[in-house]
């Protein structure tokens, strides 16, 4: 055998050898581009069936990129993401940044196979030297295919395995790149490796790597910026910016290094490359966009975030969710009115400081539809206890990222007269409240049919003398002993049943206290509940879930529109009858100082024990809002009497002191430029006068022609009606618009209508109209 021969014979052998030992992956897939001819030809291919070097195919999931949060009007607010990704196209990427990677990381990319022979000799060699893997000898594809298991990889030991040192990886590596070779021109690889690989400072991506070390696009990039990020790919956090000091000298050593190779390449000439290198760094570290620290709407933000989180459309399994939310690609489009959210901030502003121990909360919410339309507060979000940040969702309830809430006082009273007209009572059929109101142990009964009285404690009314009251004016004053009786008349089941018919849940999550003062609102709620069912009065009955999501935009372009959650909670006629009633509340009840907004609206106050808490919730066919105000601190130990609020001395708070105009200020420029829209008329014939709950009659004095009268008492029967808007600017436009006769006040042929009190009662009425607890 010639020299020759023994020399291809034992470059063979040794090649062989090696690769039996799995020490000489890369020249074994040199190989793979070599014919099988001559001894070296020969013994690769030997190998290479040995080891079953045949192309395969990579699994590629789609990478995890940004998801994007809309409002009503398509304009991002948020966004959420996993890792720090925009995904471009290669036009979009600047020619200088693909020369530039191309020249430092693989610079014979288009014209060699899945693997550089040359490079991967030169590793080998520095590699046998030194005893192990010290150099790499990677192509940009076999690059991308790491980058491609290390995404795969969900646990730290996966991730380890992904970029372990061993020829074993290097083999696998392989396989796969051969397959993306076969399967994507070169091109298409230099796209997906672009979008890919991580650059530092928390920048997955050429696009978010330019965006955030210099401020610009990728396809803006100029020399020394592109050279910067090619260097930064091979050790990104050696050279991470963001680190200091340190590690941006690092990257300009990098970035220099880069430049001279390109010089080197004739890509650039040597004296571009020297004025490159002579300008600075020029890292901006551009703050991260997304999560909700940064969003306009923080707390509609976190609810949106927490809503995907928990709920099953969204994924069969938390780590699905949370996957689908972080890594999609998406753009949700939600419910949130730039208009109205910004109606509501200005309101809470004008009446609550940030920085002060109060703090006030609201949400808007569309009746009939369940869309959330804002979610304000007071308080700023974030982790600063020095400027009263709030880090929890203080509109919603815990599952939305909440707490605990606050209890909603007499706001509950609404489930009571609900519930009395829903068991047959007419408006004007009531009963005689006392001063104080107790009762033993079986007066009252829970769900479970338990008897939950309690004989030690006495409700009482603070103001205001016992006497007889109708559900209009009980409600209209707000008398507690009023409405501890009428929840005992109708049982304390059928109210609870009710509440939870039109959504009421605790914030904090627990079941809900079944006690006797249900009805006083002693459950801890949050705006966002309290609002929602206030709105099932708007919708005639409707009670809809909360919706933040309107529709869902994948990366690929479809489309998942999502329709509203709706049941009939109520008889709609029993919406419109506690409508009736509470529209009242603005002109004969405790919200008359503040007065109506021009239009429809039921609402009512609610003051907690004490002023603890103070609230005003009510609702318009069109928007319904609550509004609460307590002392996170704790309310029952920080209570709203003797404070200063917005700049202002109270000496104590209640719902119609600043909730009530809060809520108030709110809708009417919420619903400004909204037509006005009416609720629907009472039936008379159902819930006019009363039935056999009558106010006591005293006997008439007879009139000059011994006829018996009216009398002074306002005695009447059974078919007297109310029959007056809640507002006089609503009456004003009601004649204008020719709306509904039957909202305006009158006399009709046929039984007496009309609502004129007796002295005595006109007496009690005006001794009711400031009660409010």
């Amino acid at each position: 055998m010639s020299k020759r021969g023994m020399s291809l014979a034992g470059s063979s052998s040794k090649i062989a050898a090696l690769a039996g030992m799995g020490v000489a992956a890369g020249v074994l897939a040199a190989g793979v581009a070599l014919p099988a001819v001559g001894g070296v030809g020969l013994g690769v291919v030997a190998v290479k069936e040995e080891l079953n070097l045949n192309p395969e195919d990579l699994k590629e999931p789609p990478l995890a990129e940004r998801t994007m949060i809309l409002d009503a009007n398509g304009k991002q607010i948020a966004q959420f993401y996993e890792e720090y990704r925009e995904v471009v196209p290669l036009d979009q990427i600047a020619d200088i940044m693909k020369t530039a990677i191309i020249s430092i990381e693989d610079y014979r990319f288009y014209q060699h196979g899945p693997i550089d022979i040359e490079g991967t000799i030169r590793a080998l060699a520095t590699n046998l030297h030194s005893g192990g893997v010290s150099q790499g000898g990677s192509s940009i594809t076999q690059q991308y295919v790491k980058q491609v298991l290390l995404n795969q990889a969900d646990s730290k030991k996966e991730r380890a395995k992904a970029t372990e040192a061993s020829y074993a990886r290097k083999l696998n590596e392989l396989r796969y790149a051969m397959a993306i070779e076969k399967k994507y021109s070169k091109d298409q690889i230099l796209e997906k490796y672009l979008n890919i690989a991580y650059f530092g400072a928390s920048a997955n991506g050429v696009e978010a790597a330019a965006k955030r070390f210099f401020g610009v696009k990728a396809s803006e990039l100029s020399l020394a910026q592109a050279a910067t990020l090619a260097g930064a790919v091979q050790e990104p956090n050696a050279t991470d910016p963001h680190r200091g000091k340190k590690y941006r000298d690092a990257l300009v050593q990098r970035r220099n290094i880069v430049l001279d190779r390109m010089a080197e390449l004739n890509k650039i000439s040597k004296a571009d490359a020297a004025k490159a290198k002579a300008e600075k760094l020029g890292y901006k570290g551009t703050p991260l966009p997304g999560g909700c620290e940064n969003s306009p709407y923080p707390y509609f933000c976190m609810y949106v975030r927490q809503e995907i989180l928990n709920n099953p459309d969204f994924g069969k399994t938390p780590k699905a969710r949370l996957q689908f939310l972080n890594r999609g690609g998406l753009a949700i489009k939600t419910t949130i009115d730039p208009k109205m959210q910004a109606a509501a901030d200005k309101a809470i502003k004008k009446w609550v400081s940030p920085t002060d121990y109060a703090m006030a909360s609201e949400a808007l919410v569309e009746p009939g539809t369940g869309e959330i339309k804002a979610m304000a507060s007071s308080r700023a979000y974030g982790n600063s206890k020095r400027k009263k940040e709030m880090s929890y969702n203080v509109v919603a309830d815990a599952r939305h990222g909440g707490g605990t809430g606050f209890q909603a006082g007499s706001t509950f009273k609404m489930f009571t007269l609900v519930t009395a007209l829903a068991e047959g009572m007419k408006v004007n059929d009531g009963l005689t409240a006392g001063a104080g109101f107790s009762t033993g142990y079986s007066g009252f009964k829970n769900c479970k049919g338990q008897s939950v009285g309690d004989p030690s404690h006495t409700v009482t009314n603070d103001e205001g003398a016992p006497g007889f009251r109708t559900l209009q004016t009980g409600t209209w004053g707000s008398v507690n002993t009023f409405f501890m009786a009428l929840e005992q008349r109708v049982g304390l089941c059928d109210v609870i049943k009710t509440a939870k018919a039109m959504g009421i849940k605790r914030s904090d999550g627990l079941p809900l206290v079944e006690v006797p003062v249900f009805t006083l609102g002693v459950n801890e709620m949050d705006p966002l509940t309290v609002a929602n069912a206030f709105a099932v009065l708007g919708a005639r009955g409707k009670y809809c879930e909360p919706k933040a999501i309107s529709q869902i935009t994948d990366r690929d372009g479809k489309v998942v529109k999502y329709k509203p959650k709706c049941r009939q909670a109520i008889d709609p006629e029993v919406a419109d009858a506690a409508a009736y009633v509470l529209e009242g509340v603005f002109t004969k009840g405790t919200m008359r100082g503040v007065g109506g907004i021009g239009r429809d609206a039921a609402g009512k106050t609610g003051t907690t024990d004490r002023q603890s808490t103070a609230w005003f919730a009510g609702t318009t066919p069109d928007l319904a809002g609550a509004v609460s105000i307590g002392d996170p601190r704790g309310a029952v130990n920080h209570k709203l009497n003797g404070v200063t609020i917005g700049g202002k001395y109270y000496g104590s708070v209640f719902g119609a002191t600043i909730p009530g105009p809060i809520w108030k200020d709110t809708m009417m420029a919420a619903l400004k430029g909204t037509p006005k829209t009416s609720f629907e008329p009472i039936n008379s014939s159902r819930f006019g006068g009363c039935g056999s709950g009558c106010a006591p009659r005293k006997k008439a004095e007879p009139d000059d022609d011994g006829d018996d009268g009216d009398g002074g008492d306002g005695g009447r029967d059974g078919n007297d009606i109310i029959v007056e808007l809640g507002s006089e600017e609503g009456r004003e436009q009601a004649q204008q618009d020719g709306r509904e006769p039957g909202r305006e006040q009158r006399r009709e042929q046929g039984p007496e209508l009309g609502f004129d009190f007796g002295p005595e009662q006109s007496e009690q009425l005006g001794r009711e109209q400031d009660l409010e607890r």
